[in-house]
């Protein structure tokens, strides 16, 4: 079933310049779906766009629907979106240590969650709060609850946002890079945390980040955004296995090899590009070495893979692509 469509998305800044151009993306429930491209390629300021949180005040929604189940989220007003916020969709943000109140325990900012949407008593939240942290793995959760943010660790920090943001039992958790400045070990804990609460709980979770292999290891789903166009979609083996997309291929090829690697890692050439100075045609062109003239003066449309309806690129030469990747991956990454 699907829970949240987003249709044509278009975000713009004061010049007019579309940093996010035309996005399209369905989340079904109880699926994870990895959104994935290099910084400054939109796939934040989309999902802010999907709480309505957008930073600055010099960007706009120009474009598009955001439909949650059947409700078009870009036609509420402030009072029914902030009922929404959170009881519906909830986010991670990327920082914890600047989105935690420093000033508030960690139990008062989860209970002032309980109150505000559910109308517990101070008594209950607090006892909610506490049941919250021993949902995410918070070791001895009956003291800790009164802990202020700056007495956790980075990981424990992660895991408390993620029970302020649980606490309000969202149907679509959006986690914006949670594994950032963590060591390896950590960043395992709450990707495993992440999938545990997504087969007990049944949230469906965007998972924003720039590494395949987390995708691999979590996601069921990939959307690759590049420039601020989506550039790639489908079923996470599927794109994996045959990308479509020069760009996507090209992120696959740059991961370090699990086993056997030698040589240098491979790198895309160039640049990401400036919104001020978005290319014409292909936003990826100017990087791509498969790029004709077409590929120059126009934008690509969505194109469906034969092989898999669910496998959609807009690439001028998709199939050019693929041809590549099958006949050959003398630099293919293991996931």
């Amino acid at each position: 079933m699907t829970l949240l469509q987003v249709r044509g998305l278009t975000i713009e800044d004061r010049q007019g310049v579309a940093l996010v151009d035309k996005l399209s993306l369905t989340l079904s429930a109880g699926e994870i779906l990895g959104l994935v491209g290099e910084s400054g390629s939109g796939k934040t300021l989309s999902c802010r766009a999907m709480m309505r949180l957008l930073p600055g005040e010099g960007l706009n929604i120009r474009a598009g629907e955001i439909r949650l189940n059947d409700t078009d989220l870009l036609t509420l007003n402030d009072k029914r979106m902030t009922a929404i916020r959170g009881r519906e969709i909830g986010m991670i943000f990327q920082n914890p240590a600047s989105h935690l109140n420093p000033v508030m325990t960690i139990g008062q900012q989860i209970a002032e969650s309980r109150r505000l949407h559910f109308g517990a008593s101070r008594r209950e939240a607090q006892r909610q709060a506490v049941e919250w942290l021993r949902q995410v793995g918070i070791p001895d959760p009956q003291r800790r609850v009164d802990n202020y943010p700056h007495e956790f660790s980075g990981g424990m920090r992660q895991r408390a946002m993620i029970a302020v943001a649980l606490a309000c039992e969202p149907k679509i958790l959006i986690a914006d890079e949670p594994t950032t400045a963590l060591d390896v070990t950590v960043q395992m804990q709450i990707l495993r945390l992440l999938c545990d609460l997504r087969e007990r709980l049944g949230i469906a979770i965007i998972l924003i980040t720039h590494d395949l292999g987390v995708v691999a290891q979590t996601c069921d789903r990939i959307a690759v955004m590049y420039g601020g166009r989506l550039c790639e979609t489908g079923e996470k083996r599927q794109v994996l296995a045959q990308a479509l997309h020069p760009y996507t291929r090209g992120l696959i090829d740059c991961q370090p090899a699990s086993e056997g690697g030698a040589g240098r890692l491979i790198t895309l050439p160039g640049q990401p590009p400036v919104a001020a100075r978005f290319p014409t045609g292909c936003r990826f062109h100017p990087r791509c070495t498969h790029a004709t003239a077409q590929c120059h003066d126009l934008q690509p449309a969505m194109q469906t893979a034969e092989f898999a309806r669910s496998h959609v690129a807009a690439c001028h030469h998709p199939l050019r692509v693929l041809s590549l990747v099958i006949s050959g991956r003398e630099n293919e990454s293991t996931f």
